[in-house]
């Protein structure tokens, strides 16, 4: 599992949906966590992380103004720095065109909305095991 001292973004329009996802990190054990309420108020802070301290995973809702989940996890993907990070992106989107769209992008994971702490936690360690494969 990843460390609770893991550098966690929170990304998401609706302010309840952050603080269910912050709540439901917090009772897992993580501490360093900052949250932003669009994608576009996310990527300065993605880059001024990356050129200090990086930010060690990311968690996105698909569907946020300005900038889109998915456009920020590819975003991400193209940084010289942050390209690595662990992406799970947040999502009532269920099609399956929009999830192959979100794996051709280099989603870590994916969680579809509604979902409960232990479906966080489950993908959490799920991405974690995938991420360090020996």
């Amino acid at each position: 599992m990843f460390p609770a001292n893991t550098k966690v973004l929170v990304v998401d329009d609706m302010k309840t949906m952050r603080k269910i996802v912050i709540k439901s990190l917090k009772d897992i054990g993580f501490s360093d966590i900052t949250d932003a309420d669009d994608g576009e108020t996310a990527w300065p802070l993605i880059e001024q992380a990356a050129a200090a301290t990086p930010f060690q995973l990311i968690i996105s809702d698909w569907n946020i103004p300005k900038l889109k989940g998915i456009d920020l996890l590819r975003k991400v993907r193209g940084h010289a720095t942050a390209k690595n990070t662990p992406f799970i992106l947040l999502t009532a989107e269920t099609e399956k065109t929009k999830i192959i769209e979100a794996i051709q992008a280099k989603v870590n994971n994916y969680i579809t909305k509604p979902f409960t702490a232990d479906t966080l936690k489950e993908k959490l360690l799920a991405t974690w095991k995938s991420i360090n494969k020996a």
